[in-house]
């Protein structure tokens, strides 16, 4: 028999819906959403508590393998909470640093194991804490979490954070510890309320992190300083920007390091950036080029960027015995931005005249300087062949790009520019002007004087350009 038309059919209630489905509906929600479920009725404080649902969550949030759940004893809801208790702040953080650091452990471990020695354990929040007092700024979050990770590393050498050789200069620097960064934070003009976070103990060289937006810096941004040379102010300093963000800076070099876009050299990082592109095959030997900027040796004021490349010539293992052959002499053509061209032609390279055989590889260093922001360089090397003393070939080199990453004028030298402006105006009525930074040079004087006035110690070599 039909039930009536006019009956109201009863009401859905929670308790009555079958318990699998909804566990499937509260699987979809975030922790927020599923720990918020707990106070909704008793049948969702139940289903919330389900462990398998925060297993998720372990994973996603915190990297909680099976195998340490297993050696805490506890429940996938019991580790959630307990851990959310202690780095909760840094819960959008902390997966993405801890991976980071993780996947660059794993590989130095293979690698270069004995800097994994020189790392520190992690600090409390209460430690954390202290140093915001101590210089009376606000630490980043991000930058906070990788701390309660690792607290940096000793300072020893080789660094962290990569190195770089050439014939006379080197540097390899640190990723600071928080109370040696707390004890370099600056307050002077030119880098006020600047932490830094890494250091170079040959060089001074150091990365700063900008904890408030002043002196024309963005709140977080990470930079190279760089002492503007033309300005008779102190507190003129440029920027050669390295980061936008503690986590950007730190989780993109980490990526170079475990990619394998950082070479491991001596059981160190090098700096070095290759582009796949930078490769060139002439019958049996190919030669690629890796790249790198180096900001200790650069200025803006002058204009003067200065890059090293590293330079990798190899004979196919499969190349007949009598392909050997000798490298003679090299041959440069030096392209600058603005589109002027100098030419370079030399004997051997680095004062060497290599010999390359089957399967033999032979890989060196060298440098060049830009007065412009980028540059390239293409060329050949004259070989003669061994066994044929009288056959010559010439054996390209792939064109490679050089570019200086994103810098930022002082805003002392922009004050005082405006000011000279002003005055040059009022006593010439003229209101324009133009200051002459246009040459460019290579010469090896010039980076020796450029040395001198960064205080560099002295090499015990020259540098040498174009090789």
């Amino acid at each position: 028999m039909a039930a009536p038309l006019d009956m109201e059919p009863a009401a859905l209630s929670l308790e009555l819906l079958p318990t699998d489905p909804l566990l499937l509906i509260l699987s979809f929600l975030d922790y927020r959403d599923l720990m918020s479920c707990c106070y909704l009725s008793r049948r969702l404080n139940q289903l919330s508590s389900h462990d398998p649902l925060w297993k998720r969550h372990c994973k996603k949030y915190w990297l909680i393998s099976d195998a340490e759940k297993s050696q805490r004893n506890q429940s996938w809801k019991a580790i959630f909470i307990s851990t959310y208790s202690d780095l909760g702040r840094y819960i959008q953080y902390y997966a993405t640093l801890k991976k980071a650091w993780d996947d660059l452990e794993k590989y130095l471990g293979q690698r270069c194991p004995r800097m994994i020695g020189s790392l520190k354990e992690s600090v409390r929040e209460e430690d954390l804490d202290a140093v915001e007092a101590q210089i009376g700024c606000k630490l980043p979050d991000d930058y906070r979490c990788s701390f309660r990770i690792h607290n940096g590393q000793k300072l020893v050498v080789p660094g962290l954070m990569g190195s770089m050789a050439l014939s006379n200069h080197y540097r390899s620097e640190d990723l600071l510890d928080i109370d040696t960064a707390a004890g370099g934070f600056q307050q002077r003009l030119g880098l006020k309320q600047c932490l830094p976070l890494t250091f170079c103990i040959h060089t001074g060289l150091s990365q700063y992190m900008a904890l408030e937006s002043v002196e024309g810096r963005n709140k977080y941004e990470i930079f190279y300083q760089c002492p503007d040379q033309m300005a008779r102010n102190p507190s003129a300093i440029d920027m050669f920007i390295t980061g936008t963000s503690y986590l950007e800076w730190f989780t993109s070099y980490v990526n170079k390091v475990v990619t394998g876009g950082y070479p491991i050299i001596r059981d160190q990082i090098f700096r070095y950036v290759h582009d796949k592109e930078c490769v060139a095959t002439t019958g049996d030997i190919t030669v690629s080029v890796s790249t790198s900027f180096l900001p200790e040796l650069s200025s803006v004021h002058p204009p003067h960027y200065f890059f090293t490349y590293r330079i990798r010539i190899e004979m196919s293992k499969d190349a007949l015995p009598e392909k050997a052959c000798q490298l003679d002499s090299r041959y440069w053509r030096i392209t600058n931005a603005k589109g002027d061209v100098e030419e370079v032609q030399g004997p051997g390279v680095v004062g060497e005249f290599p010999i390359i055989s089957p399967g033999r590889v032979y890989e060196y260093t060298s440098c060049t300087t830009f007065s412009t922001t980028s540059g390239y360089m293409e060329g050949y090397y004259t070989f003669h062949c061994l066994y044929y003393k009288d056959k010559f070939f010439n054996v390209t080199i792939p064109r490679f790009h050089m570019v200086c990453p994103t810098f930022k004028v002082s805003t002392a030298r922009m004050v005082s520019r405006y000011a000279f402006v002003l005055i040059l105006d009022f006593e010439t009525n003229h209101n324009e002007y133009a200051v002459d930074e246009d040459e460019d040079s290579t010469d090896t004087d010039e980076y020796e004087d450029r040395r001198r006035v960064l205080d560099i110690p002295a090499p015990s070599g020259r540098c040498p350009h174009h090789t």
